[in-house]
């Protein structure tokens, strides 16, 4: 494309923020925003230039064209489909409901003879749908039990049968496709259940109207989450990256801050260790002493015990000493002087067993304290 043609095109679509704006408007699913494609101007301009020729989904005009007419297409056979499934399963519940009725009341002949000529219809119908699946190739279908379509449609009822079953059955389908509707009119609203016939059906023409004004409302509001949910995204696209240099800057000041205050903690830790270690060394300075003077009360107490057993035992010698002196002094009490030399001796054995007895009673007393 030449710088001419270019220039016409970007001008036609719109300049700056403008342009912007239609290419996001024109490429909604796409994960970009307005900063992306102000960082990317020529970017910006492919898909500009890009938007002429897809739609927001990124199909082609050719394709979108083929796209649609298949999709109209689809929609007709849908709803041929749906109206023949419908049909069928209306008379299947007419059916049903006659199974019911006949279990709990008393049914005519002649509607007894018209829902089983019914019945019998659906089912050669059915067989014969089986035994031929597919009307759109010429090869031969393998057989289901060895049958033919001539041979199901011979269990069709009489010719008689089934004219009276196609007259009476338009009106049985109205009546029951009315009840139906009815039910219908009254699920959407219970509060219309005791209005009379007439009001029922007066309302129940304006149904459709209102059971698509509810799904219009329920798609104009699907597509409004939807677009709220884009929004969203981007939103917390934009929140994150924010966010993020938020955190980055904060990581910053704390780092500053912590380089900053670092001297200060260190000192503080120095001074606790300190102050700890000062508490350990008192503490073990503490257990010291006291097991020195654990050691040193029982040094003393040995040395006490031993003191005393060398007093009890030259109490013992001194009392052994003294009977041997009274022995003797009852033996010479008939002599004389020699007497009274031995009366000395024995005032002083005397006096010196009771300087050993005070003190024994004295180290007793101190060792009791």
């Amino acid at each position: 494309m030449s710088a001419g043609a270019e220039f016409t095109l970007v001008s036609s679509l719109g300049k700056g923020d403008s342009l912007r704006q239609q290419v996001l408007a024109s490429f909604p699913l796409c994960d970009m925003t307005e900063e992306d494609l102000t960082r990317n101007p020529q970017f910006c301009k492919l898909l500009a230039t890009l938007a002429q020729h897809v739609d927001q989904t990124g199909l082609t005009v050719s394709l979108k064209t083929e796209l649609d007419k298949a999709e109209q297409k689809l929609q007709s056979q849908r709803r041929h489909w749906l109206r023949s499934e419908s049909l069928h399963r209306g008379l299947q519940e007419m059916i049903q409901d006659h199974c019911v009725r006949k279990h709990h009341a008393t049914v005519p002949p002649d509607q007894n003879m018209f829902y089983e000529t019914m019945e019998k219809c659906l089912l050669v119908a059915q067989c014969v749908r089986q035994l031929d699946p597919s009307s759109t190739t010429n090869q031969d279908q393998p057989s289901v039990l060895g049958l033919n379509t001539k041979q199901v449609m011979e269990l069709m009822p009489s010719e008689k049968n089934v004219q009276r079953m196609k007259q009476s059955l338009p009106r049985e389908l109205e009546k029951h496709l009315k009840k139906k509707c009815l039910n219908l009119l009254c699920y959407y609203q219970p509060e219309w259940e005791n209005d009379s016939e007439g009001l029922k059906k007066s309302k129940l023409c304006h149904l459709s109207v209102q059971l698509d004004k509810e799904k219009k409302r329920a798609e104009s509001l699907k597509e409004t989450c939807r677009e709220n949910t884009v929004l969203l995204l981007r939103q917390t696209q934009l929140y994150l990256s924010e966010l993020t240099k938020c955190i980055q800057l904060l990581q910053s000041f704390i780092l500053d801050h912590r380089l900053k205050i670092q001297t200060d903690l260190d000192r503080k830790k120095l001074d606790y260790f300190e102050g700890k270690c000062e508490l350990v060394l008192q503490k073990i300075k503490a257990e010291m002493v006291e097991i020195q003077l654990d050691t040193y009360t029982a040094d003393l107490i040995s040395a006490h015990r031993k003191i005393r057993e060398k007093l009890e035992s030259e109490l013992k010698a001194c009392q052994v000493e003294k009977q041997s002196v009274e022995l003797k002094l009852a033996s010479f009490e008939i002599l004389g002087k020699e007497f009274e030399a031995l009366a000395e001796e024995y005032c002083r054995l005397r006096q010196e067993i009771e300087m050993k007895n005070w003190a024994l009673r004295e180290f007793t007393q101190y060792n009791n304290k």
